[in-house]
């Protein structure tokens, strides 16, 4: 498998008999160049194109162009998208929190999260893979009032902890570190660590700074997973998860 950082919560995975594009929001160049425009949609096999909520850094309308260049992309929407198309969407697999979408390829089980939309868990063959999405511990504990806080861990470790009761483990998370929480920004990723076995943790949500997003690696290492830290859009991590 070949996971690829493009920008912001973007990633891409590619698998020995499909393609996946998460969260697409701009290209790992600029908004119409990079790995996505050069590679990914030339890739020969099924395409799946999954948004995890309707948040602009999330969702780039562009990625419903796409099938005019590819005929075999399957589209899997949060429902909270379709208010916000225009058109014909018959093509587009909408899911709610606790929905499963299944095919001979994947098994998609969507979660909830504590913003908008919902988070998903991918399962192919034996691997099992989590995108959070906007799903974290967004306490903001430097701005909030306790009472704030309280009621951010309480809705947060709600949904971590349903997640938890039917996701023992799994080999892949990608997971929001956003800096400008403040000094607890890696609380929440920590937090999922803590409940579900995790054999790789990736970033996402923390712009172009890298260094923070490095942190993460000994938030890891404490619970005995890797880290895929990327260094700059468009990096690479091979291997199997």
């Amino acid at each position: 498998m070949r996971l690829t950082y493009i920008y912001h919560s973007c990633y891409t995975i590619e698998a020995a008999n499909f393609t996946m594009i998460i969260d697409y929001y701009k290209d790992s160049i600029n908004e119409s160049q990079g790995v996505i425009h050069d590679r990914i949609l030339h890739r020969p096999y099924p395409l799946y194109v999954l948004v995890s909520h309707g948040h602009h850094d999330h969702f780039n309308p562009e990625i419903l162009k796409w099938k005019e260049q590819r005929s075999d992309i399957r589209y899997i929407f949060s429902e909270d998208l379709r208010s916000l198309l225009e058109g014909d969407t018959e093509d587009i697999y909408f899911m709610s929190k606790d929905d499963i979408y299944n095919d001979d390829l994947i098994t998609v089980h969507a979660y909830g999260s504590t913003d908008l939309g919902i988070s998903f868990k991918i399962i192919r063959g034996t691997n099992v893979l989590f995108h959070a999405g906007d799903l974290n511990n967004w306490h903001w504990n430097e701005e909030s009032t306790d009472k704030e806080i309280e009621e951010a861990e309480d809705f947060y470790m709600k949904e971590l902890n349903h997640i938890s009761d039917s996701t023992p483990h799994v080999g892949l998370a990608m997971f929001p570190v956003d800096p400008r929480l403040g000094k607890d920004y890696l609380k929440g990723a920590e937090q999922f660590l803590s409940k579900i076995e995790t054999r790789l943790i990736a970033p996402m949500h923390f712009d172009m700074e890298y260094e923070k997003a490095a942190a993460l690696e000994k938030v890891a290492a404490k619970f005995g997973a890797e880290a895929f830290i990327p260094r700059k859009r468009g990096e690479i991590y091979t291997g199997e998860v």
